[in-house]
């Protein structure tokens, strides 16, 4: 370790987890449903996010450097089919919209990698994506041996790789796609297993291990916002359409075509309200890239109008809902057909 800072070791072996997201238009062919409102029926149309029965996967085989101990490890990328065997930036292909958090960071010349979410074939379905909550452990010559908790993410975005340093995770995340739909509901197929871990914990790997109050659960975030770029390239935001849900149960089994409504205007006074579904802010607050290309802030001025039309989409599943580095080793969340209803 002769002239390589500790520092820049430690940020090397510290991997962003946090989420980002992009919609890019729907994908294969849309199904008709039939719903039924008292006498009345109504079709919906049910609309594939492209990629989103998660049945092709890119496999990198990525080689981490020899400090840390030069191993291989496999990051599966939701991508057309293929395989890369080399140390590249994941930029996004072939038209997927969708990250993960598995990623590569490169930090003073170190290479490292964090997998949480993993490709698992699913009976009858193909394939559905996996997401762990785990500790990525780093070992720097065998002698200092770093752990720190990385939940597993999936949303519609671009990771900026590779990821060069730990500090403000949100940034590196360009979040956000334009999308002028109003759908009715998000609907996909799930499966739950948590840790049963009474608390969470946070680990950074910098600090002590901290106790979180409350149980770990996975959770499933998605905004329709109205944004606009002001003259000095900061991106805003109204609030059109909301839909957050937590996991809070161990699930028997897979729930098929479950369906969550998306609400529209300030829905701060209904009952169904929790503050985790209120305007972002602070630690939550996301980035995008401007009309410059520079990655910034965008700022949730407040809620529009229930009739209004959303310029981006944002979605994301993660198997931990307390951010970077909180979480319960253990917490897993399968995921599979994720659609719209219109």
């Amino acid at each position: 370790m002769q002239g390589m800072p500790c520092r820049a070791l430690l940020t090397a072996c510290l991997l962003i987890t946090g989420p980002a997201f992009t919609l890019k238009a729907s994908g294969p062919a849309g199904q008709v449903a039939a719903g039924v409102t008292g006498t009345q029926e109504v079709e919906e149309k049910v609309e594939y996010i492209n990629f989103g029965n998660f049945d092709q996967w890119l496999v990198r085989n990525i080689r981490e450097s020899k400090i840390i101990g030069g191993k291989t490890k496999t990051l599966y990328a939701i991508a057309p089919n293929g395989t890369w065997n080399n140390n590249n930036p994941y930029t996004g292909t072939g038209g997927s919209p969708w990250a993960t958090s598995n990623v590569l960071a490169k930090v003073s010349g170190i290479t490292k990698t964090n997998v949480s979410v993993y490709r698992e074939a699913r009976s009858g379905h193909g394939y559905c994506a996996k997401l762990y909550t785990h500790l990525e452990e780093c070992k720097v010559l065998g002698i200092v041996n770093i752990k720190v908790l990385a939940a597993g993410s999936i949303y519609l975005g671009q990771t900026q790789e590779p990821i060069t340093g730990t500090s403000n995770p949100m940034s590196k995340l360009d979040a956000g796609l334009r999308f002028t739909k109003r759908p009715k509901a998000l609907m996909f197929d799930y499966k739950v297993k948590l840790s049963g871990q009474p608390n969470r914990i946070k680990q950074t790997g910098f600090s002590r291990v901290s106790k979180v109050n409350g149980i770990d659960m996975p959770d499933v975030i998605l905004y329709l916002q109205k944004r606009w770029e002001d003259s000095s390239g900061n991106i805003h935001a109204k609030r059109i359409g909301t839909m957050v849900y937590r996991f809070n149960k161990t699930t028997n089994g897979w729930v098929n075509n479950a369906r969550f409504p998306i609400h529209y205007g300030n829905i701060t006074q209904q009952s169904y309200y929790r503050s985790y579904m209120g305007l972002t802010s602070g630690d939550n607050i996301k980035y995008a890239k401007n009309s410059k290309g520079k990655m910034v802030k965008v700022i949730e001025d407040g809620w529009g109008s229930a009739n209004d039309t959303p310029t981006h989409i944002v979605l994301q599943f993660d198997s931990s809902h307390g951010g970077a580095y909180v979480g319960s080793v253990g917490n897993t969340f399968w995921v599979d057909n994720v659609r719209l209803v219109y």
